[in-house]
């Protein structure tokens, strides 16, 4: 089987190298020159880790053009993965993949043999059925599910690790057509994933809410552990930590992404939960559990920043350690350290920042309002406060002498709790966001609530 992957963005590139990887001839599109170009002269055309490593180990077996036709002429099954970005309603837009299903359908009309159509994008609930196959249709002048398969297969991966992701997945998941197209695809993917996951074969509709329910119940779980992180915050001895081990131990919740801190961001979480939002409401359907989870997600930054202009000292020079969305990446989209940034530079602080990956990318998007300095060590040099945004390795190994400066006491606020050595050096003010700071002012809060003491609970927050 020859595959050709359609789209060589961050996930497409990663595919087609790893199709390649597998021992799978592959040709790939793209509509841009310097990345055809790139996968041609064996480099990578995006940064993604292992990417450009893959690439040259197996250039024989991959390269790219700029036709459409060229690539389906000389393919059995071809993956779409162009951009479905959210449009003003919240749904996903598909003006982009409606454009390369034309170039495709044309394809297919020079076409003799049999040939699978796999969509990638992310899409919404009667996007394939309803918009895409009939353009395939109409310019093929063939019929789907008779002279041309069809599916809907999208991919669970995370920027910064879509190859390890992609080979080895929890599962995979395919909306078939017809039994054919699907059996074919379920084929190649055990040739392809390297820890046997198994699929999930279902019809296309039922696909496409999947790989939205999925990752909007996965947002749901993040806000959840966020939520009791800053309830923790409030009891004497708090600590989310110990009660999201806890949680974490039942089998019916488990521990991945149970971990209160930041809120979630990226190119994916955010919209996906609005887009299931968006679908339940055009089908007559309740969906306040994404909605809320959605607004409380966004609220995090504004109530972060007005937590920190209580501690933090009027005009002083804030450092943000960690800009992307999360470690090892250099995505800023939706980064909540990103909100947190500019937030706090229009209250008055002068707000500096360091990320291994995503600095000038950071620097685009605040556009001035943010100093993004490429040394960590000069970061910490010149800041009074320090926040943990994200949990990159590279902050955990910092040592208490690092974060000595001109300054006499240094606040270092922690999202992660990574940073437990700093809580009792005399020249840090160490503050665990999602564990109790003030033991004392928290008991006397629970001590209103149950004895009912005269103290109003903004005095006793205040005591």
């Amino acid at each position: 089987m020859q595959i050709s992957v359609i789209g060589l963005g961050k996930l497409g590139a990663s595919m087609a190298a790893c199709f390649a990887h597998r021992g799978f001839k592959v040709i790939g599109v793209d509509i841009s020159h310097k990345v055809v170009d790139a996968i041609n002269n064996a480099s990578a055309p995006v940064q993604e880790t292992g990417l450009n490593e893959m690439i040259k180990a197996n250039r024989d077996r991959l390269k790219a053009t700029l036709s459409h036709e060229e690539a389906v002429l000389n393919s059995d099954i071809s993956f779409v993965i162009v951009p479905t970005p959210s449009d003003e309603r919240g749904a996903f837009s598909l003006q982009y993949v409606s454009w390369a299903y034309k170039e495709i359908g044309r394809a297919l009309a020079k076409k003799k043999n049999y040939h699978n159509v796999v969509l990638t994008s992310t899409v919404l609930p009667g996007s394939t059925r309803q918009v895409l196959i009939p353009i395939l249709e109409k310019e093929s002048g063939k019929k789907a599910g008779k002279d041309f398969g069809v599916c809907y297969s999208p991919e669970f991966i995370a920027l910064g690790s879509v190859i390890e992701n992609f080979l080895n997945p929890d599962f995979t998941l395919i909306g078939e057509l017809d039994e054919r197209s699907g059996s074919e695809l379920e084929k190649l993917y055990a040739m392809v994933v390297e820890n046997k996951a198994p699929s999930a074969r279902m019809s296309i509709e039922m696909a496409e809410l999947t790989k939205i329910a999925v990752n909007t119940f996965v947002t749901t779980k993040i806000t959840f552990a966020n939520m009791l992180a800053e309830i923790c915050e409030n009891i004497p001895g708090g600590d989310v930590d110990v009660v999201t081990r806890a949680l974490g131990l039942d089998s019916r919740i488990g521990h991945k992404y149970l971990k209160g801190g930041l809120g979630y961001g990226g190119p994916c979480f955010p919209r996906d939960n609005i887009a299931l939002s968006f679908i339940a409401k055009q089908l007559g359907v309740q969906a306040k559990l994404a909605e809320v989870t959605d607004s409380m997600n966004r609220s995090i930054p504004n109530r972060v920043t007005e937590k920190l202009k209580e501690i933090l000292r009027p005009n002083s020079t804030v450092a943000i350690l960690g800009l992307a969305y999360k470690p090892f990446s250099h995505v800023t989209e939706e980064s909540q350290s990103l909100y947190i940034a500019e937030a706090l530079s229009k209250a008055g602080y002068r707000v500096i920042g360091y990320d291994p990956l995503a600095g000038e990318m950071a620097l685009q998007e605040l556009h001035g309002h943010i100093v993004v300095l490429d040394n960590l060590k000069e970061c910490l040099n010149q800041a009074e406060a320090v926040l943990i945004a994200t949990p990159h390795p590279e902050f955990e190994k910092l040592e208490a002498e690092d974060f000595k400066n001109q300054y006499r006491k240094v606040t270092v606020i922690d999202f992660w709790r990574m940073m437990k050595k700093l809580e009792n050096e005399d020249h840090i003010n160490y503050i665990a966001f999602g564990k109790s700071n003030d033991d004392t002012a928290n008991t006397k809060r629970l001590k209103q609530i149950w004895l009912g003491t005269k103290e109003k609970p903004s005095e006793a927050v205040k005591s």
